[in-house]
């Protein structure tokens, strides 16, 4: 049984700078879809620089909280981190063997990041055989050393050819990461005994904040798959989720060495707006970074200032009108490509209604013949061929995936316009529009369409998706930038 919302179990130990081990863990599940549970193996001394001390709890006591879970809770999936000693590592087998939860993730804590073994040979020993009662194992390239009695591998090719010999051993499948390499995009894939099932690959991001990484994707991994019950699914929706953590993890300020990843980012974006789900929410937080430049553009500042020169924002009136015109027929070809009654029936009234009535706004600031005469500028034109290019390809979820930020950022941009709006303004009729509860419903409408479609496509039409969307937002800023540049 695949549950909506899948019971993930996390056994590790902990973090109380909340980066790496159960901590991470939970956020990672929750963040990626789950409910998160948690057995805690070891309490451990530690912030960003470093470990300083570990306590080992009794394993009776480790075995009470694991029976405590299981006998009361049906457990979609296990996630398995950090065991540290070979009484805690047979308790752990002893309850799987008994147990027989549906998945099981192992990520083989086994060495740090500064190369030190962490367990002795006994226990090493004991976590292999442990290994082969996983469906799937996440070591980092020094811990997949190990397990494959072989030296680090120095390239991608030597890390698969590890990852499978491993899987051959183990029965389980093998992540196999590039992180420890040094290749500009790092690779990650699903290794099994005959080769490869899936890879994917992210630009690597120039960050000293990837403490935890390791613990945040075992757990995401463990936890997309209880959703999709697809392994190669749950490989690119779990990567491309701890790609945009990373990305976002400067934002955050956790201690003077190195730091989280931004595991709940999207949430905390859309908190007091649209709510996306695990997918968009992770476009809108790669996009977090175009999205503050829009509100730092002098256009922007100007007309929320009630500076904007009347030549500019008529020149932009103008612009978006014939943008409108054009992106009601891409909300009209939405229509004829959507799964669903509700949905055509939402793109229709978008193109017809909904659009007709900005128009009208708009004719109401500049004359319609001004409109007629003024010819689209560049940026205009390179955003509308944009969704022609999206609409030849005819694939729904690409398509809403380029149409969402002409609702998202607009109603963010415009939330943000609207605060600022006040007696007097010289723009005040227009700023109260941007206030409107009936474009804020069609957003969040808009947003939960794109979501589904892309939780139903496949790992290469969703990062299709993931680049039109990105690519709508940066035509977005380079609109809005438009007016005064030069």
């Amino acid at each position: 049984m695949i549950r909506p919302v899948p019971n993930v179990l996390s056994i590790a130990g902990t973090d109380p700078t909340g980066g790496a081990g159960v901590q991470a863990d939970l956020k990672s599940i929750g963040a990626c879809g789950g409910y998160g549970m948690s057995a805690i193996t070891a309490l451990v001394a530690q912030n960003t620089r470093g470990v300083r001390d570990v306590h080992y709890p009794p394993t009776d006591f480790l075995r009470a909280q694991l029976d405590a879970v299981s006998d009361d809770v049906a457990i979609d999936a296990v996630k398995i981190g950090m065991l540290g000693t070979v009484g805690i590592i047979e308790t752990v087998r002893e309850w799987l063997e008994r147990v027989r939860p549906a998945v099981v993730v192992l990520d083989p804590v086994m060495v740090a990041t500064s190369g030190d073994r962490l367990l002795d040979a006994e226990a090493e020993a004991a976590i292999r055989d442990l290994a082969r009662l996983a469906d799937a194992l996440t070591p980092n390239v020094p811990e997949l050393a190990v397990l494959a009695g072989a030296e680090p591998a120095a390239g991608w090719q030597a890390t698969l050819d590890q990852a499978r010999g491993v899987a051959s051993a183990t029965g389980a499948l093998v992540l196999a990461k590039g992180g420890h390499l040094d290749d500009a995009v790092v690779s990650d894939a699903l290794v099994g005994p005959d080769g490869p099932i899936a890879q994917v690959g992210h630009p690597r991001i120039a960050t000293r904040n990837t403490h935890g990484t390791g613990c945040s994707l075992s757990s995401a991994l463990a936890t997309r798959f209880a959703v999709t019950g697809d392994w190669p699914r749950a490989l690119a929706e779990s990567t491309d989720w701890l790609a945009a953590a990373i990305a976002n993890a400067d934002r955050l300020e956790v201690g003077g060495g190195h730091g989280p990843v931004h595991h709940l980012g999207p949430l905390w974006d859309a908190a007091g707006g649209p709510v996306p789900g695990p997918i968009t929410g992770w476009w809108w937080q790669q996009a977090s970074g175009i999205r503050a430049a829009i509100d730092e553009l002098p256009f922007v500042r100007a007309l929320g200032d009630g500076i904007l020169p009347a030549e500019a924002f008529t020149w932009y009136l103008a612009q978006d009108a014939l943008y409108l015109n054009r992106y009601a027929e891409s909300l009209a070809v939405a229509a004829r490509l959507a799964l669903t009654e509700d949905e055509r029936a939402f793109w229709h009234e978008c193109s017809t209604s909904a659009i007709a009535t900005e128009l009208q706004l708009h004719e109401s600031w500049v004359a319609a013949d001004v409109v007629a005469c003024t010819a689209p500028s560049p940026v205009t034109t390179a955003y509308l061929d944009h969704f022609a290019a999206v609409e030849s390809a005819g694939d729904y979820a690409v398509l809403v995936a380029a149409l969402l930020p002409c609702f998202w950022i607009y109603a963010d941009v415009g939330d943000a316009l609207a605060a600022r709006n006040r007696p007097g303004h010289p723009y005040a009729d227009w700023l109260a529009t941007y206030a409107d509860e009936a474009f804020a419903a069609a957003t969040r409408r808009a947003i939960a369409i794109t979501e589904d479609a892309a939780s139903r496509a496949g790992a290469d039409t969703r990062r299709a998706a993931a680049r039109a969307f990105l690519a709508s937002c940066e035509h977005e800023r380079e609109f809005f930038a438009a007016p005064l540049r030069g």
